[in-house]
This record gives C-alpha cells, structure tokens and sequence, in this order.
C-alpha cells in the first residue's frame, strides 16, 4: 500500500467530495477528503499527497490563497484548482495547475491523472 498514489480533496461540496473519492478509491487511489481549509492544511502536513484537487470558495478561507503553501509542503505536488463559477487562471508564480469548472466531466479526468 505504500507505493499507491495518494489523493486529496478539499471542497465544501459532500456529494462531489463522496464521488470522486470513489471515484479515485476505483482506480486505485488512496483518497482523504477535506470539507474546510484548515482541515486541508493538516490533511495536507498529515497525508502528504501527491494530488490535490483544491476549491477556492471555503467557509473558512480562499482555498488558491495557500497554493504557495501547498508547493512548499510537496514541490511535486500534482494541482487541480476547482471553482463552480467560470474562473479566471489566477498567475500562480512558478505553479503549474489544472483548472476544473464544475460539474466535473468524470471522462476529463481520465485523461489528466
């Protein structure tokens, strides 16, 4: 179990939270999921994974906001940034990351992970 590739997810929305855990958890994925950011800053310290799929609008904060802070946790940290608007790419300086518009497209994420 410990070469498998560990997810995190750190989003106010449950139901979406809960599929694409299973989702993950089907594939293979070791998934721990998130409903605050702070409770994604300890996953973060804690879990140490190699994804994150990351909202911005939390009730505790601006999740893209600690982007930085994620990268220096794990530099190699593979990033998806989710918002349920239409976002502008924010510059993340040095970052490279993927942006999701939800709904999530499941197919979608076959071809980036």
């Amino acid at each position: 179990m410990g070469n498998r590739r560990k997810i995190l997810i750190i989003d106010d929305e449950q139901d979406l939270c809960r599929l694409l855990q299973l989702y993950f958890f089907r594939r293979g994925y070791l998934v721990e999921i998130t409903h605050t950011l702070g409770d994604g800053v300890k996953a973060m310290k804690n879990f140490l994974p190699d994804i994150l799929f990351l909202d911005n609008n939390l009730p505790d904060g601006t999740g893209w906001a600690q982007v930085a802070y994620f990268m220096q946790i794990n530099p190699d940290l593979k990033l998806y940034l989710m918002s349920g608007f239409q976002p502008e790419a924010p510059h993340i300086e040095g970052v490279q990351y993927t942006l999701l518009t939800k709904p999530i497209s499941f197919s979608d994420l076959d071809h980036q992970l």
